[in-house]
């Protein structure tokens, strides 16, 4: 019988990493090469943590040669992360890098005027010429109540206005939003078909399990080899491998919205490293007083957090299905 760990702040350290990654990149080479019977990656690169160290291990995986690392921007990208991208590329020197603008495929979908219709039915003198906007949950993430989405338009001038986003305008922007990544996953399946390659899948655990993620967008792939991680596990391997440092002190950001939004407003509603601990105590029995003193939080409040989590994994369960048939 294993007696389980006693939980701390470091209970998600990986101790043998090299060992980690290696079993890691020796799947990927099974994956790609015997079961989906592929040469070689292509991947989306947005000097993101999560797409940074799927690159890494696809460039051991398969040889810097036999892998094509693609920007996708649009206009409402910033353009740290085009910056960042070729740095990478260049890190572990994969030379194949194409940049995808797909700004004009998503002015066709009607993306951009479709999401600023139903914020301007919201906030009636929002201008998207001139102000910036995004999405955010402002609650506390150990409230008892479900979260609550507002639309933020900040001014030119810095004015910032907040409302509570009634649930048939935050379906549309969410819905018009998800365009970009449907458009980015098309164009790497033409890529991928077009060299016979495998589609890479970003998502790391929480993105996954959470349903932080598109279907058919940034859900659609052929290998997910994070998919398993933590994100302070994803920080830690990438250090390992050598991404570029600032990549690693980068805050993750959705880099979906006009407005810099990180994930954090957007849909975890705490850091990264405080939601790992909380996600890992839940995940695997640990009670919520236990977590709670090592987290400096109430019995209470981390109840509360658990139910929160459960919740998320629950309302999603649809995004992981595969077609009913």
């Amino acid at each position: 019988m294993t007696t389980k760990k006693p939980f701390s702040k470091d209970i998600l350290h990986i101790e043998n990493i090299d060992e980690v990654c290696n079993e890691i990149i020796a799947k990927m080479r099974t994956d790609v090469a015997k079961k989906l019977q592929r040469r070689g990656a292509v991947i989306g690169i947005s000097g993101g943590i999560d797409s940074s160290a799927c690159l890494a291990l696809s460039a051991k995986a398969f040889g810097p040669k036999n892998v094509t690392a693609i920007m996708l921007p649009e206009q409402d990208s910033s353009d740290d992360s085009k910056n960042l991208a070729e740095e990478l590329a260049a890190a572990f020197g994969v030379t194949q890098t194409l940049v995808e603008n797909i700004t004009g495929a998503l002015e066709g979908f009607g993306c951009y005027q479709r999401r600023d219709e139903a914020i301007s039915r919201v906030v009636t003198d929002f201008d998207p010429a001139v102000d910036k906007s995004k999405i955010e949950i402002k609650q506390d993430p150990a409230s008892s109540l479900p979260p609550a989405f507002s639309i933020t338009v900040i001014r030119p001038n810095g004015d910032v206005v907040s409302k509570l986003l009634p649930v048939k305008e935050y379906l549309q922007i969410v819905a018009a939003s998800n365009f970009k990544q449907r458009s980015r996953m098309s164009m790497l399946y033409y890529h991928a078909e077009r060299l016979h390659a495998a589609v890479i899948g970003t998502p790391n655990k929480h993105e996954v399990q959470q349903g932080f993620f598109v279907k058919y967008g940034d859900g659609g792939a052929d290998v997910m080899p994070i998919g398993h991680l933590y994100k302070t596990q994803v920080f830690q391997i990438a250090a390992h491998l050598g991404v570029p440092q600032g990549i690693l002190d980068r805050t993750p950001t959705t880099d979906t919205y006009t407005a810099e939004q990180t994930q954090e407003d957007f849909f975890y509603q705490m850091p990264h490293k405080e939601m790992d601990l909380y996600w890992y105590g839940w995940e695997n029995g640990y009670s919520a007083e236990e977590v709670g003193k090592v987290m400096g939080r109430s019995t209470e409040d981390v109840e509360n957090i658990y139910k929160n989590m459960e919740r998320k994994q629950k309302t999603t369960e649809y995004l992981r299905m595969k077609p009913i048939f």
